[in-house]
């Protein structure tokens, strides 16, 4: 399996280290051909694609925040144009706004549903990237993760396989269950003995997952884009270059 060609690299994980050209450039030269973006990235479009273009990069997806893919729509189309963007990705929901009961979390997935249909009509796909909060059962033992999703079933998923096993729940079977619904995965390890040096994560390859079980099984699930990303690094560089080996060792 040509696990590489889908290869990418969230931006989030090299925050840290600016500046952006630079972050790319290091990228290029590890031999990443593809990125995914964030909402702080995204203020100007044209400079962002600009230094995309010049380090040689695409950005096939972008996470955008859940008011601006419903307010800002326009915006958000706009700059799938300017830097390639094929996949919106809504990445979280701070605390205070969760659902906390069944109907809620089932409003959100029509919310996306409804969103997805509007970006599907200028040629994009939307998903929900998960964190751990929706593996925590609510009082009728439904799991929010699956009200969001069979809410719609436009509405794609892209699997943070760190997060679901962080939430002690097994990413294979999660893959599994929404396999043909997987736009994306995050390709994320959890440190091993834990630690809380850099939040208990670790670059892939280099944790406890099993990556011989998980790498097919995200394909299998349907992804097209195999995306790095790492919550918390001490080193963008370092990250990045192990999880490339990794990924090329598969």
């Amino acid at each position: 399996m040509d696990y590489l060609s889908k290869l990418s690299f969230q931006l989030y994980s090299a925050r840290k280290f600016p500046p952006l050209a630079d972050r790319l450039a290091m990228l290029a030269g590890l031999g990443y051909r593809q990125v995914e973006t964030y909402g702080a990235l995204h203020e100007d479009p044209a400079a962002l694609a600009a230094r995309l273009a010049e380090a040689g990069l695409t950005a096939p997806s972008a996470h955008v925040g859940l008011d601006d893919a419903r307010d800002h729509a326009d915006a958000i189309v706009a700059l799938a144009g300017a830097i390639g963007v094929r996949l919106v990705v809504v990445p979280f929901l701070p605390a205070d706004r969760r659902p906390t009961d069944t109907e809620g979390w089932r409003g959100l997935g029509q919310t996306l549903g409804r969103l997805a249909g509007l970006y599907a009509a200028h040629g994009l796909k939307l998903a929900w990237h998960n964190h751990d909060f929706e593996f925590a059962a609510l009082p009728d033992g439904t799991m929010p993760l699956d009200l969001i999703l069979d809410a719609s079933p436009d509405v794609g998923w892209e699997a943070d396989v760190g997060w679901i096993a962080r939430a002690g729940q097994d990413p294979v079977a999660w893959l599994g269950r929404y396999a043909g619904r997987v736009a994306a995965c995050h390709l994320k390890d959890l440190a091993d003995p834990p630690t809380e040096a850099e939040d208990g994560w670790a670059d892939v390859g280099h944790g406890r997952l099993d990556w011989a079980t998980l790498a097919p099984a995200c394909l299998a699930a349907g992804a097209d884009l195999l995306v790095v990303e790492h919550d918390n690094p001490g080193d963008a560089a370092r990250c990045a270059r192990r999880a490339r080996q990794t990924v090329a060792g598969w």
